[in-house]
Formats: C-alpha cells, structure tokens, sequence
C-alpha cells in the first residue's frame, strides 16, 4: 500500500477497491441518506449499510433499511445476528444489492449483546466460525466482518478470532480498537491493531477515533493496517472520507468545513431524510445529527435543545440562520 499513490487500491476477495477508506458501519446512522450524501466527496470509498437484522430482513425484505442504488457501489451490507442459517438467508438477500456481506461480531449494545448478536460472538468464536461459513458457502460475493479487541482486557483475543475468521473464508476484517467492555470510551488503540500485520493473509481495516485525514494516516502507520474505516465522525462532516482519500493518495490536506458549510451540508442532509421518511418521521429521525452538525459552537446547548424538541420545519431553518448568523459565520 502506498500513501501517495493517485489510486491506492486494495483487493478483497475477487473485488479490488479503488480506495483503501471505508465507512464503518452505524446503526441508525448509515442509511440510504447518509451514504448517497458521502458519496458526493467520494467516489470510490467503500460504503457499508447500517445494522441489518437478520431475522428482520429475512421477515421483511424490502424494509427501508436494506434501500441501495447504484451509487451506493461499491457497498457492504452489514447483518447481524447469531443463526447460522438465517445470517445465510439474510446474505442471500442481500447478494444482489452487495458488493460484500459484512458480519457484525463487534456491536457492543445490551440489547444486540443480550441476544447473543455483535461482540457476543467474539466470546463464542466457533459459532462465529460458523456463521462466516454459512454465509461463505450462500453467496459469491467477498464476505467480512467486523469486530473488537475482545470482550474485555482480560479476554483479548482478536488475533486468534481473526485467523478463525480467515480459517472459515473471510476475505477481509475490520477491527474496532476497542474493547466491549469500553463501549465507545477511552482511547482506540491502534498499536494493539499492529499485532495482526503476519498474523492473517487477508486485508484488515483499522477503526476507532479516526477524526481527520491526519489521524486516518497516524492511523495507518501505527496499525499497519491496509485501509481505514471512519465511523462516527462522519456524522457531522459528511466531506471527511472524501478529504482522507485525498490526502492518503495525494497528500493534499483540505481543511474542515467552516459552521456555514456544515450548515448548508445540515440542511441537505435534513431534505433529504424528510423527502425519504416523510417530514414527520425525518425530522425525528434527525435529531441525533443536530449535535454532530453543530458542536463547539456559542450557545450550542441551547440551540442544541430547541433542535430536538422542534418539530416544524420553518423554525428549524429559523434556528440555524440563528446560529450562523450569532458565530461569526
């Protein structure tokens, strides 16, 4: 992998990507909106859909959650659960929409944990197993996953897990820096991501706390990893997985949005989730942006609740005039 190369490529499987970024999974975040939104900055990063359950997708194919177009490509679509046979229906479905299948094993949430899902697979790895080679032998497409250091400190076993999950015909994995055990606390810790470099033969991407184009290339030289997978920071810059590919292939670094830019990136993105859902449920739905839009701003708390409690369209445009023109914008 080369940094400065015009097209870092990367091969997964039969696919070779045209980008070594990828946006990491979200639940209730990377929906149809949010990805066709990303795609605008770039056009090669590896999208990936939001949490798919298994059991829901087989139950109701043509739910919202499983939308996609083709500018979604290339896309994976990421499933969750811990039935072999119906993680495989699920992948099935999906196949034709996919460019990859990716197996969640890394959600850390009670209520996905409780039901044997996400990270509690990484406490049962042969079941695991399992459900990559169910998935496997269902689809033609490359088929990865995710997952964490381990359930916790004292159960860190993401080289081992990793190399079942080659053993069972992953073409790829993507490993959160973290722990169960710290949800989304403390620090991701990418030297720990180093100790897989040797350790498998398939690609693996780097994820946690990957903020700017210079921490996704820190990032990268600390993990080794081949590629990068930008999670939550997306959510109020929807221009960053586009400003690291261009400063890892390039080494062109563009600057962060200014408040009015990610303003004007706001209110596209609350269109487009109102003409998706319908202008009742997608303001609703958007509320959890508001504080990724406009954190680090004068008065944010206030203007953070008027936001969430507002359900009429012209006084949420009233409130961000408000804002852009009360910080100096």
């Amino acid at each position: 992998m080369t940094l400065t190369s015009k097209t870092a490529k990367l091969k997964i499987g039969d696919l070779t990507l045209n980008s070594i970024v990828s946006s990491a999974p979200l639940a209730g975040i990377t929906d149809f909106v949010l990805r066709q939104l990303i795609r605008k900055y770039s056009s090669s990063c590896l999208l990936t859909t939001e949490m798919i359950s298994s059991e829901a997708l087989v139950q109701k194919p043509d739910s919202n959650i499983s939308v996609s177009n083709e500018k979604d490509t290339p896309i994976a679509f990421q499933i969750e659960g811990h039935k072999p046979d119906l993680m495989a229906k699920a992948a099935k479905i999906s196949e034709h929409k996919a460019s990859i299948i990716d197996i969640n094993m890394g959600c850390p949430i009670n209520k996905i944990v409780k039901g044997n899902d996400g990270c509690s697979l990484m406490k049962n790895p042969e079941l695991a197993k399992d459900i990559v080679t169910a998935v496997k032998n269902t689809v033609k497409i490359p088929v990865t996953c995710k997952f964490r250091l381990g359930w916790s400190q004292d159960t860190k076993n993401f080289i081992e897990f990793a190399q079942k999950m080659q053993e069972a015909g992953a073409d790829a994995v993507t490993v959160h820096a973290r722990f169960r055990s710290q949800l989304y606390s403390g620090n991701a810790d990418w030297a720990e991501l180093s100790k897989l470099r040797g350790e498998i033969d398939i690609p693996y991407f780097a994820n946690g706390d990957i903020t700017s184009p210079e921490s996704a290339k820190k990032c990268l030289e600390i993990s080794k990893a081949d590629g990068v997978a930008i999670g939550r920071a997306v959510m109020g810059d929807l221009s960053l997985i586009g400003r690291i590919e261009k400063y890892l292939n390039e080494g062109i670094l563009i600057k962060e949005p200014s408040l009015n830019e990610k303003l004007s990136m706001l209110k596209n993105h609350l269109d487009f989730e109102i003409k998706f859902r319908g202008e009742e449920q997608g303001i609703k739905f958007f509320r959890k942006f508001y504080p990724c839009y406009i954190k680090n701003i004068f008065g944010g708390a206030e203007y953070r609740h008027k936001l969430v409690t507002e359900l009429n369209y012209d006084n949420i445009i009233s409130i961000l005039n408000e804002i852009s023109q009360n910080n100096g914008n």
